[in-house]
């Protein structure tokens, strides 16, 4: 494995805490509220590709498991026992998957940058939705049936993040175009 030069550590860095920032940033909607963090999480992935996305959101979870509340409820190593972790799994596999559909080529088109996005935000929700019926039928004992955790747990978060695949797909494209084609970490990967 590559050792990290020190600006992948900072943008590593600066990824985990814009995805802890985007834990606390609420957004109304007609229907609920979404944070930004598959905004930030999207964006990891899109910008510095499979690893150092990975990375930072690696470092984002971590942190939170330090005891940190960088979590939207909390931090500390039992909140592994949040039905909710399960989407901060996916957001960590979903942001490799992403970076990498995303830096196949190596200048992407808007078209592929989107559904690196949308393939990658449909891990998190596998995940997510899975890790939460698990742990709300065999560990809370509070029982939830299939069809409340789609509806509960993705249906009615669809439009936000659909936005925020979007929303981040233009900026990766945008950012990406300025720098001529490279990508942040096409120096040091």
């Amino acid at each position: 494995m590559n050792k990290l030069n020190t600006k992948s550590l900072i943008l590593c860095s600066l990824f985990a805490a814009l995805i802890a920032v985007g834990a606390f940033i609420k957004i109304p909607i007609p229907v609920v509220p979404f944070t930004l963090q598959v905004l930030f999480t999207t964006l990891a992935g899109l910008l510095l590709g499979p690893r150092l996305g990975a990375i930072s959101v690696g470092i984002y979870i971590l942190i939170g498991l330090v005891g940190l509340p960088v979590f939207t409820q909390g931090g500390g190593p039992s909140y592994i026992f949040q039905p909710t972790f399960g989407y901060l799994i996916g957001f960590l596999i979903g942001t490799y998957i992403t970076g990498y559909i995303a830096h196949r080529k190596k200048n992407s088109s808007l078209k592929t940058l989107l559904i690196a996005s949308f393939i990658g935000l449909t891990i998190v929700y596998l995940i997510g939705m899975t890790y939460y019926y698990v742990i709300a039928n065999y560990y809370l004992n509070s029982p939830i049936t299939v069809s409340a955790v789609v509806f509960y747990c993705c249906l009615v978060f669809i439009p936000g993040d659909a936005a925020s695949c979007i929303v981040s797909s233009i900026i990766a494209k945008r950012i990406i175009s300025i720098t001529k084609g490279h990508t942040f970490t096409s120096e040091f990967n």
